[in-house]
């Protein structure tokens, strides 16, 4: 898989948290599709002495049992300094700093799980040791809608970021971009898998939205490294506008499908 197109952790706990079933096996392959190749997850508590799902020190299939013995809805974020659109006051900093942040209400209670990840080992083989700091925060669910949208209007809001960025990009002249870049703009067009491990009962519009949203954050990503084709400081500045549109989009449109994907039913 291309590790630009990599989910992040927590779009990837907010879909397990919503589509895993009970018992312990399925718990067990939510918490491997969750980890991946990173050691295994341990949570921990706010430290501000708040009541906790699990307990300070479990382990992520724990917290996966805690959350999914019922009734459960989940949202994953993605933050960025500027916009922390949709987040708990009281993980906000910590979200930033991480990039990403899980939102799940399970039993009557809403939580913030923000992931603190430590790499170990070298460049060539690197390791992860990954902490899920877990909050209780006020029920988040009524007003995430009204600020990431709806999936129909995420959906919409791509197809204008993408089109938007296309002409802008077009008329400062981006044909110089390095290969890779151009190569992560015709895997946009591709109908390929991504090849990411998801729980079943995930909505096709839902599944849609995800992959074009993550594909144009790795364009982004791209795109960003230098100035590509242009060539004086305002052409810069339009180019990098015409960028943060297209990511701001992509990153409210990951929230919208994962606040959405359990629509179709969870597995028994």
């Amino acid at each position: 898989m291309n590790p630009l197109l990599e989910l992040p952790r927590s779009v990837l706990l907010s879909l397990w948290v919503q589509g895993v079933g009970s018992g312990s096996d399925p718990v067990r392959r939510a918490a491997r599709a969750v980890q991946g190749d990173d050691e295994p997850h341990l949570v921990a508590d706010a430290d501000d002495g708040a009541p906790a799902p699990v307990e300070d020190g479990a382990s992520l299939e724990d917290l996966l049992a805690a959350w999914a013995s019922g009734p459960r809805t989940s949202a994953a974020l993605l933050p960025v300094p500027g916009d922390v659109t949709g987040l708990p006051p009281l993980v906000a900093a910590a979200a930033v700093d991480a990039g990403e942040c899980v939102l799940a209400h399970a039993a009557g209670r809403a939580w913030a799980a923000v992931p603190e990840v430590t790499a170990f080992g070298s460049v060539h083989d690197t390791g992860h040791l990954v902490t899920w700091r877990v909050h209780e925060v006020p029920d988040w669910r009524p007003r995430l809608p009204g600020v990431v949208g709806t999936l129909s209007e995420a959906e919409m809001s791509l197809r204008e970021a993408l089109r938007d960025a296309t002409e802008a990009l077009a008329q400062l002249d981006v044909a110089r971009w390095r290969d890779d870049a151009a190569d992560a703009i015709a895997a946009l067009r591709s109908d390929a898998d991504p090849g990411w491990l998801l729980p079943s009962g995930l909505t096709p519009r839902a599944l849609r939205v995800l992959v074009t949203a993550v594909r144009l954050r790795a364009v982004v990503e791209l795109a960003t490294a230098d100035d590509g084709g242009a060539v004086n400081l305002w052409q810069a500045d339009q180019r990098s506008a015409a960028l943060r549109h297209v990511d701001h989009a992509a990153r409210h449109a990951v929230a919208a499908a994962t606040a959405s994907a359990g629509a179709a039913g969870r597995p028994a």
